[in-house]
């Protein structure tokens, strides 16, 4: 058995030898046959493209950026050198053409930025830089620098070429688009459709380029941006050809960050530039501000010298769309601000060039500064003076001016900086504070048509109106320049002549008519003809003079401090004084300093107002005759009386801010003023206001010079557009605005919070006093009698507006809902102890007791 056994496990034994042997063999067939059978190639590499390939279509335009146009397509790329990569660029927007209703005019400076271009992973990335915060890299905060706030990044593209210089990308996406600049405004929330004119949507296959240009320091891009709105709500007005298919034009600038030895200047409260508005956030300081202003880099070719050229002046072209008639008086209202510039150092700062018919540049490459005319359907503005700028240091980079010539007149209508809410209350994503264009309802023409009138009906010379209009542009060059110098507006530099001295051309004509050119003054018309002076100022006055030397004098940044604390100390001069658009009480209960105004002059603008109003009354009896022209209507007629009717409405705003009004004063610690910083009106000046709104603008006789004119102010007749209203003369309106005009601002719930507060700190006239002059300035003359018609709706008013800051709902404070109800109530008892009237004056009344009634019943 156990041999048995053995042979059995022997076979076993052989027969797997035999077996792996096999397998082996097999194994080794299998491999020979697999290394004897042909392997397959490997697919090729794609081959990328080649920058000639990718660009063999297109025309190439050196610059900047190099740029590449597709001459079939139109589609542009960009090339992008490696050592671009993480650089910073200055970009700006402009607006080319457009509805104006959205602000789209011609050369509209729009929004400004940083931006760099980033490499990450495959893509190129567009990205915008948040300039607003400065760390001092002294502080080790600053390595903080950045966080929470990240670049936005704008477009993220893929680069079609890749070589050992740069990168080629495709920047269609980038200008073609509105991710630069959201052209389209964003109406309020809850807003009705029809309110506001609609773009639409963007509509990019109809888009294209309109020019492109591309230059050593710059790159200016030129798109047509299509918009369309199959349903519009809102036709527009007859400037839009068709409401559902729009195009609007606008150029983005790209601009190198200059390279040079420019020191940014900080701004001062006492003094009005432009700025870029920085907080430090290494600083401890409770006032952390580090705004720089705007400004040209001047730089003087002697600088030893006490007054030199600058190596490179600033250049203006006035362009040949100007009128030429115009030209040479725009050219020397331009070289006027070297005067201002020989203060702080340079001789022949701005040099003014007439345009020729033939150039080899275009006016909006952004190289060159120009002074254009234009002539849009409706335009926004009159006259536009801003300037692009590096928001890392404020240096101004270009600028440009752009004067709307005004059909029938030559006249431009309005200044643009003014930055108050916008007539459509539209919201611009991709422009800041100061891009919005001004919305002073056409001031400086209301300003000229009523200085115009005035001259016409007084029988003024040719010659006398041929001055008055070249004062007119005078003043309007130097203004508006200044904006291009980076100066903002000055609201109370009206204020630095006497009243007896404005017609005095011994001292206009040697230091201003008014302190700086940067306001808005009343045309200056004398009552008397024979006394007439300047009208408006035709030269920088002592404030221009002093803001340019703060401006633009040459310190080092060791003299800096030394030189701001010196000139800066002049502040507290009258000629000096200052106050812009934050400061100024055009609107009912803004602002505090009735100083700071428009439409006002000299340092007696109450008494100022007294003349204008008694001018006014003076010309309207000699209006019918002189616009009544045969063989016409009477629109003109109409015109130039709702003229007049604009300035008793700016005298009436000037005179009723002094109520309530408070004194400011911006010195700082340690310049030894005679002020505090609030001092309330004193007591007789407001009392002063208060008797002028009570004869000339309350009385039941203020306006009845223009009663022989009513039933003549008549519109023309044009089509059909007296199909959605009536024809006849709204007067209660007109003259129901003047009237409470005047309440509006006074017994505005901020006013009258004021007038309170400003008891803690000096005034002497309380609000129960307040309503009490009102009252009697508004009731007595008429209270033994009938009430006339525009009384009716001026008493109405006021009880009305006593009756909105009594409601126990409203958010007024305690002391004027108590002066409020307390004056009703005398009212009340006026008018049970008034004379009885005919039917109309009882009715009137009874209606003003029923609402008295209504006020005070406890809700």
């Amino acid at each position: 058995m156990q041999k048995l056994l053995l042979a059995g496990l022997l076979l076993i034994g052989t027969l797997a030898g035999v077996d792996a042997n096999a397998q082996k063999k097999n194994k080794g067939k299998k491999n020979a046959n697999i290394a004897a059978k042909p392997t397959s190639p490997e697919p090729p590499k794609e081959k990328k493209p080649t920058l000639a390939e990718k660009v063999k279509s297109s025309k190439k335009l050196k610059g900047l950026f190099t740029i590449y146009q597709d001459t079939i397509t139109g589609s542009v790329q960009l090339y992008v050198k490696k050592n671009q990569l993480g650089k910073e660029f200055v970009y700006q927007s402009f607006s080319i053409s457009g509805p104006t209703s959205l602000y789209l005019n011609q050369s509209m400076h729009r929004a400004t930025s940083v931006f760099k271009i980033v490499k990450a992973f495959d893509k190129l990335e567009f990205q915008e830089v948040n300039t607003n915060f400065y760390y001092d890299k002294a502080n080790a905060v600053s390595k903080t620098a950045g966080v929470d706030v990240p670049e936005a990044v704008v477009l993220s593209e893929k680069y079609t070429v890749e070589d050992s210089v740069g990168y080629l990308v495709n920047a269609d996406a980038l200008f073609i688009s509105d991710k630069l600049d959201p052209v389209k405004p964003l109406a309020p929330i809850g807003a009705p459709p029809t309110a506001f004119f609609n773009l639409g949507s963007f509509n990019s296959a109809k888009s294209k380029y309109h020019k492109v240009k591309s230059f050593p320091d710059n790159i200016d891009v030129q798109v047509d941006l299509a918009y369309d709105n199959p349903a519009p709500y809102n036709g527009g007005g007859n400037d839009i050809t068709d409401a559902r298919y729009i195009r609007v034009r606008m150029q983005h600038s790209f601009i190198e960050v200059p390279q040079n030895n420019f020191q940014p200047r900080l701004d001062d409260p006492r003094i009005g530039y432009f700025t870029q508005e920085i907080n430090n956030l290494t600083s401890i300081d409770p006032v952390n501000y580090r705004d720089m202003i705007n400004r040209w880099h001047l730089v003087k070719k002697d600088p030893n010298a006490a007054l030199s050229e600058p190596v490179e002046p600033i250049v203006w072209w006035i362009e040949n769309t100007t009128p030429v008639e115009f030209r040479q008086t725009v050219k020397e209202a331009g070289e006027k601000w070297n005067e201002a510039f020989e203060k702080a150092g340079f001789k022949n700062a701005v040099v003014m060039k007439i345009m020729p018919d033939t150039v080899d540049w275009d006016p909006s490459d952004i190289r060159y500064n120009v002074i254009r005319w234009v002539s849009s359907a409706h335009p926004q503005y009159g006259a536009i003076g801003p300037s692009f700028v590096n928001p890392r240091t404020g240096q101004i980079l270009g600028s440009d001016i752009t004067v709307e010539w005004y059909s029938g007149s030559a006249t431009p209508i309005m200044d643009e900086l003014y930055r108050s809410p916008a007539p459509q209350p539209l919201v611009f994503p991709g422009m800041k504070h100061q891009e919005i264009t001004c919305t002073m309802a056409h001031e400086l023409k209301a300003q000229y048509s009523a200085g115009l009138t005035a001259l016409q009906a007084s029988q003024a010379t040719d010659a006398d109106i041929k001055e008055m209009h070249k004062q007119f542009l005078y003043y309007l060059i130097l203004h508006e320049m200044g904006h291009t110098l980076g100066l903002n507006h000055n609201m109370k530099s009206s204020q630095m002549l006497k009243l007896s001295e404005v017609h005095n051309t011994a001292i206009t004509r040697k230091k201003g008519l008014t302190g700086s050119v940067m306001d808005y003054p009343a045309i200056n018309i004398s009552v008397d003809r024979r006394k007439q002076g300047d009208y408006y100022t035709t030269r920088p006055g002592p404030y221009d003079i002093w803001a340019i030397q703060f401006g633009y004098t040459p310190v080092s940044a060791a003299e800096e401090d030394m030189f701001r604390k010196k000139l800066l100390s002049r502040s507290t001069e009258p000629d000096l004084a200052f106050g812009n658009d934050a400061d100024d009480m055009r609107s009912p209960g803004k602002a505090i300093d009735p100083r700071v105004n428009v439409n006002d002059m000299s340092s007696d603008a109450i008494g100022y107002a007294v003349e204008r109003l008694t001018l006014v009354n003076n010309i309207i009896p000699n209006l019918k005759d002189k616009y009544s022209k045969e063989g016409r209507g009477y629109a003109e007629l109409r015109a130039r009386y709702n003229s007049l009717l604009g300035q008793r409405s700016s005298m009436i705003n000037v005179v009723s801010r002094y109520v309530g009004g408070v004194y400011v004063d911006r010195s700082f610690v340690g310049q030894n003023s005679p002020n505090k910083p609030f001092t309330p009106v004193p007591l007789a000046t407001q009392k002063r206001a208060m008797q002028v709104l009570t004869n000339k603008v309350f009385a039941p006789d203020a306006f009845k010079a223009d009663n022989y004119l009513l039933p003549y102010l008549q519109s023309q007749r044009r089509g059909f557009n007296f199909f959605s209203g009536t024809e006849d003369p709204k007067l209660s309106s007109m003259y129901n605005n003047l009237g409470t005009s005047a309440l509006a601002h006074i017994l505005h719930p901020t006013t009258t919070q004021r007038i309170t507060d400003s008891r803690m700190y000096g005034n002497q006239y309380s609000l129960a006093d307040v309503m009490n002059d009102l009252s009697k300035g508004i009731f007595d003359a008429d209270l033994r009698g009938n009430v006339n018609t525009y009384r009716q709706y001026l008493q109405t008013a006021f009880v009305k507006q006593l009756s909105q800051l009594a409601d126990v709902k409203s958010p007024t404070d305690d002391v004027s809902k108590a002066a409020s109800r307390y004056t009703l109530k005398k009212l009340k008892t006026k008018m049970s102890g008034a004379v009885a009237g005919n039917e109309e004056t009882k009715a009137h009344r009874n209606n003003l007791v029923y609402l008295i009634n209504q006020a005070l019943v406890v809700k």
